[in-house]
């Protein structure tokens, strides 16, 4: 049984990976922070026992380093870097900016999911697949940014994405594949009600890319449908 790991775990699309991996077989380490107010989440691992929630706030380095600890013999095939924050607010913008909430969106966004990749590297290692994703979004794009704004967002995904097409180069040698996802405007608390798609679909189109994935394609950037997409 391959086992993936997601953060975020409790809401949008973190819970709908956690429920599409769970219902194909998969062993699912489902982290987020509050597991005692994640009640979709408890009531969904309920049903598929093969989801097991940890707590996980991923702003705390040291609870990255307790997690590691807990899971010291566990192999971890996918480790989905899913928790993400849209800190941008009216009023925010350039000559209004909060940099404290840049700070942490840049921590939560992008830091964080080094320090997981780096952390929990012995347990990718030790699995079959030896995959870490990271859920971007279009609005990384250095190409596509056309209308500005949103500054905090997009140069905290922009980190990401620098960061874990390194990742994808450092881990080459050692069989560890790096791949970031675009998951489409998406239905979702952060994406609003007018959004294009669902949850669904656009996890399922994720999972397809993540199955579909070699090592030529590491440290890609592509939408949910497999496509390409720009830096």
């Amino acid at each position: 049984m391959q086992t993936i790991m997601v953060t975020g775990a409790n809401r949008g699309l973190g819970l709908e990976f956690c429920r599409q991996y769970a219902q194909a077989g998969w062993r699912v380490i489902a982290a987020c922070r509050n597991p005692a107010d994640a009640a979709e989440l408890v009531l969904l691992a309920e049903r598929l026992p093969n989801i097991r929630i940890e707590a996980l706030d991923v702003a705390d380095f040291g609870q990255i380093d307790a997690l590691s600890t807990r899971l010291a013999d566990e192999a971890i095939d996918v480790l989905l870097n899913n928790a993400g924050i849209y800190p941008d607010r009216p009023g925010m913008g350039f000559g209004c900016l909060d940099y404290q909430a840049w700070s942490d969106a840049l921590k939560i966004n992008a830091m964080a999911a080094v320090k997981l990749a780096e952390t929990l590297l012995p347990q990718i290692e030790r699995s079959q697949r030896k995959l870490i994703v990271g859920v971007s979004s279009l609005m990384a794009s250095m190409t596509d940014n056309q209308s500005g704004g949103s500054l905090l967002y997009r140069s905290s995904k922009a980190a990401l994405n620098a960061a874990m097409k390194s990742l994808s180069i450092d881990l080459r040698a050692r069989s560890v594949g790096v791949l970031i996802l675009h998951p489409g405007w998406v239905k979702t608390d952060m994406g609003g009600k007018d959004a294009l798609i669902d949850v669904e679909e656009s996890v399922t189109g994720m999972r397809e890319c993540i199955a579909g994935f070699t090592m030529a394609q590491s440290g890609a950037f592509l939408k949910y449908d497999g496509s390409v997409l720009p830096w």
